[in-house]
């Protein structure tokens, strides 16, 4: 499984609790898209994860900045994933970066509202936030491969109820 989280906002700590936190433990692999705060914050999602991949946020500082890109690619499930905290010019703005980097999908931070949009001309990922929601719903992601190509997903409050569900499938290159 795939665990997608962002924007922890945090100075003591990860602050992942309840299905968050056992996703987390759960994944084969679990990607950050930014606003850790603290380099200990990004030590402490290290800690609990097999596999870790992050950006930094516009909240990071140097500590950070110095140790993860501000953007990346990886492939999960077949799947090319580009990922970034944000892109001034929004949801165009992020499918430009997608489809400049390659990518089937695009997960980015930032706005602390877990949605995922697959209306355009490359699916956009946002995780929400699972300690700091800023008036949303506490969040991450979660997606697991499908048998015949592609990636289930869903959105999954801190307490386990799954609000959204979705299916990235890889495009032919």
């Amino acid at each position: 499984m795939l665990v997608v989280v962002s924007d922890t906002h945090s100075t003591d700590g990860h602050r992942l609790a309840n299905r968050t936190l056992e996703a987390v433990r759960e994944a084969d692999l679990v990607v950050h898209a930014g606003d850790f705060m603290r380099e200990s914050v990004l030590d402490a999602f290290i800690a609990e994860s097999e596999s870790f991949l992050a950006v930094y946020g516009n909240n990071d500082g140097p500590e950070i900045r110095d140790r993860i890109p501000e953007a990346r690619n990886f492939t999960y499930g077949g799947v090319e994933f580009a990922m970034t905290h944000t892109r001034r010019g929004g949801g165009t703005a992020l499918s430009l970066f997608g489809r400049e980097r390659g990518a089937d999908a695009v997960i980015f931070g930032h706005s602390h509202r877990p949605t995922f949009d697959g209306t355009g001309a490359i699916p956009l990922l946002n995780p929400g936030s699972h300690a700091q929601p800023r008036g949303n719903r506490q969040a991450h992601a979660e997606l697991e491969e499908l048998p015949d190509g592609g990636l289930r997903g869903r959105l999954v409050t801190v307490d386990g109820d799954v609000f959204e569900t979705f299916r990235v499938i890889p495009e032919e290159h």
